[in-house]
């Protein structure tokens, strides 16, 4: 058997044992309708789409936060079943069900009842919770206990009963911070399934000389958009026929007899009256559907009603029934049916302007609400909605809501103002570029050093309008940008949990920080997911600054995790956490720190479960980081007028190490091949052999260094062999997992720790010295060991520090410990614990 609406298909001996809602029933049986965040539309091999159950051969959605997959043109049609992630001022309860999706799982998932398999690559079968990751058959998972611990993964989890975000007339897109730059035209996908599709469709079907093809349209709503589903019918066909044909296109499980087709002509269509033409004709005798000059397209009518059985959710009123059926008539109105529901729900003794009805459309995309006026006929609604759409009204509840005294509390990070500024200075620099109104928005925190600011709106409306106007304004030049932040109550945080904080950089590891969002975003909360290219890493350090145990994952190269440790550093006394672990997915080009903390070379497509489960095994260890203190005592090149000042004094960060001379002008040389041809750069392959391809342009390059430049080590002055490179390392690890620091023991110095507050000086004497190293067949000349380190620089000279490279001109270098030892996650060498 197969079923015309979704396609499902089952055995004749299996019917019985059916549990899979077909699509036209699934918007009925949502429990919290929570709209899917759909990315732009993309080839997903072996995978099918929810609502039709068929193959993803042509581009399709995909939810960025659930496991929904769906064709463009049934996109329409997908219930509002995503995850709930968040509190949005609603909901208080604190117990998760398990969060059911159907299908797209590995052919060797094992069903967690019966152990046998329950996935398979050739149709949509089996479940999975996208809290868990706990696998059932469709007829095994309703004996699974209906609350879900979130598996495996549940210390790391910020449970959505932790997190409140009110995020009324935002998109999913902006409450989960994911980047628009790769997101299509909101309305360009709203038309899919209009004329250029419909015209492949119709030569496709054609070419059955004994079937008709027809457009449909839903309602009024799809004429103006000109969305219409094309189906096919015998030419010789009843009315009847065709009307339950339009109705299954459209995903409509309703009795045929209670709808009509309506027709216009192909002029109608293009008239701007194209309401009143089909108004007019609501009442003639259509007759036989195919008459001798048959129409391009239908329109689906409701017939008219006297009255009508509607469902009364009651929202969250605690009052253990999902709803309460009620007959209306053409008299009710919403304070009639209040009246008439209280009873029904055990609440007859308490005031109708205690509550309010709010009609409900559940959208894939967007969850909208509409509180109804008291006197507004409901019969006129049903039909207003039907009208607009008969689609819509399959997806349309109504809710009665008790009124509360509910506090709107939106949460805006603004970065790119000016640094160290006032409250007061920052609260009137966005007064007269964003014109807020300060009696519902207010500065609740303020990151001077980084030029930053946190709002606290009380007012949806405004909330959004400072959002969409930060992104087109510019203070000295620079853009601002805002993130919206959800907020996270540390007192609903189990005892056990300490939540992952998670940090990718989506242009490191040949682009491969973009699937790792979408991995993590899915096998956590995406709320503790954040993109670095979207504020930095201040907002997610801000989100988690009330959290009493948290670990973070930083995805990117060496760079990226400096950014991070540095930004932790500065805002480490605003956190209840101060010192949380730093673990790395090594995502960029040399990746050493990754290395000296086993968690490898570079990300080459590793299960994203699996390493999040080494994170969580990861043993913890200190890290020394060090100040590098750049004191010009010349003035930059370029001085206009022969006159200029020294340049003020620069304070850096160092975590891997510093190079002076020509390993330094060697990652020069790549960073402006870099700056020059971005777009080249985006593997660890073409990354190298642009090194290698500099290095031997430096190959007969003659530099004495050692005259350049004078050490000074722990107070003592050290003689310079003669070398064109001067290197301090913290780690064990250089230029790709190189030792240049050597393995032989020297009676002279300790053995290098990365937690032992000494910095090790080694020199290479030129571009071959340097591949040798790289090679293994040599090892670095060591000069020195200490903790204090002053640099006289004679002349300029490139420098780098963790892979930055610039000129620096003539002056003081002070190397020196940088307060607190950072805790770093060490990869485990234990086999995983299932």
């Amino acid at each position: 058997f197969i079923s015309p609406v979704c396609n499902f298909m089952s055995h004749e001996k299996c019917l019985k044992n059916v549990k899979i809602p077909c699509s036209c029933i699934a918007p009925s049986l949502v429990r919290v309708p929570v709209a899917h965040c759909f990315g732009p539309p993309g080839r997903y091999k072996r995978k099918f789409c929810t609502v039709c159950r068929k193959s993803l051969e042509s581009p399709a959605f995909r939810c960025e936060v659930c496991e929904l997959h769906v064709h463009t043109d049934c996109v329409l049609f997908a219930c509002s079943d995503c995850r709930q992630c968040h509190q949005d001022g609603h909901q208080d309860h604190d117990t998760y069900h398990h969060h059911w999706r159907e299908g797209n799982l590995s052919p060797s998932a094992r069903c967690e009842v019966c152990k046998k398999t329950c996935g398979s690559s050739e149709v949509l079968s089996g479940m999975r919770c996208e809290w868990c990751g706990i696998l059932a058959h469709a007829a095994c998972y309703i004996i699974v206990t209906p609350e879900c611990t979130f598996g495996r993964l549940r210390s790391m989890i910020l449970p959505p009963s932790c997190v409140q975000l009110f995020s009324r007339n935002f998109s999913k897109l902006h409450c989960f911070r994911i980047s628009e730059n790769l997101q299509t035209e909101s309305d360009e996908d709203d038309d899919v399934d209009g004329s250029p599709q419909g015209s492949a469709k119709d030569v496709q079907i054609s070419t059955d000389s004994s079937k008709q093809t027809l457009k449909i349209f839903d309602g009024n709503d799809a004429v103006k958009r000109n969305q219409f589903r094309l189906i096919s019918v015998p030419r010789i066909a009843k009315n009847e026929e065709v009307v339950e044909a339009a109705l299954r296109a459209y995903y409509i499980n309703d009795d045929q007899q209670e709808y009509e087709l309506q027709t216009f002509t192909q002029q109608a269509l293009l008239s701007d009256d194209v309401i009143n033409r089909n108004d007019a004709a609501e009442d003639s005798n259509l007759g036989s559907v195919f008459r001798e000059s048959v129409p391009e397209a239908w329109i689906i009518r409701a017939k008219p009603k006297d009255e009508e059985v509607i469902r009364i959710y009651p929202a969250w009123l605690k009052v253990g029934m999902a709803y309460v059926s009620l007959r209306v008539n053409k008299d009710s109105t919403t304070q009639t049916v209040i009246k008439e529901v209280l009873p029904l729900l055990g609440r007859q003794t308490e005031c109708l302007q205690n509550f309010r009805l709010v009609e409900v459309l559940m959208g894939s995309k967007q969850v909208q609400r509409m509180v109804l006026d008291n006197q507004e006929l409901i019969l006129n609604r049903l039909k207003d909605i039907r009208k607009t759409s008969v689609r819509q009204m399959n997806q349309t509840r109504f809710y009665i809501v008790e009124n509360s005294k509910s506090v709107v509390r939106v949460h805006l990070f603004v970065g790119g103002l000016p640094p160290q500024l006032s409250s007061e200075e920052y609260t009137n620099i966005l007064k007269d570029e964003l014109a807020i109104k300060t009696n519902v928005v207010s500065v609740t925190h303020v990151y001077q050093a980084q030029g930053a600011v946190v709002l606290e709106i009380s007012c949806f409306s405004e909330a959004e309008r400072i959002y969409m106007l930060v992104k087109d304004t510019t203070v000295n030049d620079k853009p601002l940008n805002a993130v919206v932040i959800p907020e996270v109550v540390a007192s609903k945080i189990p005892q056990n949990c300490c939540p992952l904080l998670v940090f990718v950089n989506p242009k490191s590891g040949g682009l491969k920080g973009r699937d790792l969002l979408y991995s993590f975003r899915k096998l956590l909360n995406p709320h503790q997911v954040f993109e670095l290219t979207n504020g930095g890493p201040l907002p997610g350090f801000h989100t988690f600054s009330k959290v009493p145990s948290f670990r973070v994952l930083v995805c990117g190269g060496d760079g990226t995790v400096g950014w991070v440790l540095g930004a932790l550093e500065e805002i480490r006394h605003k956190l209840v956490c101060s010192e949380p672990s730093v673990a790395i997915l090594p995502l960029g080009t040399g990746n050493d720190l990754g290395r000296v903390l086993r968690w490898g070379a570079g990300y080459s497509g590793e299960d994203p479960y699996s390493i999040l489960v080494s994170v969580d095994e990861a043993d913890d260890v200190l890290m020394d980081r060090w100040t590098i203190l750049l004191d010009a005592e010349e003035p930059a090149d370029g001085a206009e007028n022969g006159v200029a000042e020294p340049e003020p004094p620069k304070i850096v960060q160092m975590n891997n190490y510093c190079g002076l001379g020509i390993d330094a002008e060697l990652s020069l040389d790549f960073h402006h091949a870099r700056e020059e041809e971005p777009g080249k750069f985006n593997s660890r392959f073409h990354n190298k052999g642009v090194y290698v391809k500099v290095g031997l342009q430096k190959i007969s390059h003659t530099r004495n260094l050692h005259k350049d430049i004078k050490l000074q080590v722990d107070q003592h002055e050290v003689e310079l062999p003669s070398i064109e490179g001067l290197i301090f390392i913290n780690i064990p690890s250089w230029g790709s997992g190189a030792d240049l620091w050597g393995s032989e023991s020297d009676n002279r110095f300790e053995k290098p720790r990365i937690d032992d507050g000494l910095l090790e000086v080694v020199g290479v004497t030129g571009v071959v010295h340097m591949g040798q190293v790289q090679g293994g067949f040599r090892s670095g000349i060591r000069i020195a060991q200490g903790s204090y380190f002053r640099v006289t620089l004679l002349k300029p000279i490139p420098v780098q520090v963790d892979g930055e490279p610039w000129i620096q001109a003539p002056g003081q270098i002070i190397i020196s410990a940088a307060g607190p030892k950072v805790h770093m996650l060490k990869k485990s060498k234990q086999k995983q614990k299932k």
